[in-house]
């Protein structure tokens, strides 16, 4: 089977990454994949520190990445005609406001996976029910956490591990997760 074009960007993003020793997770449906919930996607999602993302573009601009906007945090892979979504420590999910829940520094949070480094299970729920919770048009990341919640045999009991700003919304979800799709 052949390798998407999303899949090679990914790659060559992880490579470059690797190289300038830049500590990053990847998110979005990528991440969702690692976790076992099969969801397609255009685009890499990745989060990066602030100075991080200027390294790398320091280093890659014009050399196969391109801004989305010049001066913008979005990349693109031009090799790969891939959009690059880039997250940044200390940013809010969802609305983008003020809340409890921020994206983490990827120096200390971030995990390895088997291809590439992504946030523990319980970071990205929580940063997923953040997001649902104050973006109306970020619906699609509460129906992630059900399926999450069902790939992963995740029990109730888990909301303890969460930030207590979304421990209410993961046991609605939770319960939500143990209908089945015949009910």
């Amino acid at each position: 089977m052949s390798k998407s074009n999303v899949h090679r960007a990914l790659e060559r993003l992880v490579d470059r990454l690797t190289e300038l020793k830049i500590p990053y997770a990847i998110v979005g449906a990528l991440s969702l994949n690692a976790y076992g919930y099969q969801r397609t996607t255009s685009d890499v999602d990745v989060l990066l520190r602030r100075e991080d993302l200027e390294s790398f573009k320091k280093a890659y601009l014009g050399r196969g990445y391109v801004e989305k906007l010049p001066g913008g945090k979005g990349l693109r892979d031009a090799t790969q005609n891939v959009d690059i979504d880039v997250l940044l420590t200390g940013d809010y999910p969802g609305d983008g406001k003020e809340k409890p829940v921020a994206f983490p520094d990827p120096a200390s949070a971030a995990v390895r996976g088997e291809r590439f480094a992504l946030l523990p299970l319980s970071t990205l729920i929580e940063l997923k029910l953040a997001s649902g919770m104050t973006a109306p048009h970020r619906l699609r990341d509460l129906a992630d956490v059900i399926e999450l919640i069902r790939e992963n045999a995740v029990e109730e009991s888990f909301s303890e591990s969460l930030h207590p700003y979304v421990r209410e919304k993961f046991r609605e979800l939770w319960q939500a997760a143990q209908a089945g799709d015949d009910q």
